[in-house]
């Protein structure tokens, strides 16, 4: 599942609580069971909570030429639809772990490399939004369709 949440990084231990200075965080949540899941954060970036840091993705993400992660789209073809400003969320992956039973395992993607920082910054179109269902396109053409969960489920 996808949770969009406002958090806060707190400066003196690095952990993330909620408060006032907010950012938006995206948290993709891989469940494989009720004791062990995968969660990967990226700090986000949206017209009405900007990131200035997240700079817009300058490579389409082959390496020497060879589609290794999938394609993203860049330059003209990533341009926001002007009929709908709020649409966007801008990202960048940032960190993730494993988490069994509360034992952590960081997931071992260097999303804080330099070198690799291009590679994973994306962005999420949301297409159709209700109160239960959000229909998004990314970066790479993928089409989420997104349900919120509720205890009929």
């Amino acid at each position: 599942y996808q949770d969009i949440l406002l958090k806060t990084i707190s400066d003196d231990n690095n952990e993330i609580t909620s408060g006032e200075d907010e950012r938006l965080i995206v948290s993709q949540v891989v469940k494989f069971s009720d004791t062990a899941e995968l969660v990967v954060d990226a700090l986000a970036s949206t017209a009405a909570y900007p990131l200035e840091e997240l700079t817009e993705r300058k490579s389409t993400g082959k390496v020497l030429g060879v589609n290794v992660l999938g394609v993203s789209l860049v330059g003209e073809e990533a341009l926001p639809d002007e009929d709908r400003p709020d649409s966007r969320i801008d990202f960048v992956f940032d960190e993730g772990n494993f988490n069994f039973n509360g034992f952590k395992i960081p997931y071992p993607v260097p999303f804080r490399n330099p070198l690799f920082r291009d590679w994973v910054k994306g962005w999420i179109d949301v297409t159709y939004l209700s109160d239960r269902v959000r229909i998004s396109r990314g970066n790479k053409g993928t089409t989420f369709v997104l349900a919120k969960e509720t205890d009929e489920m």
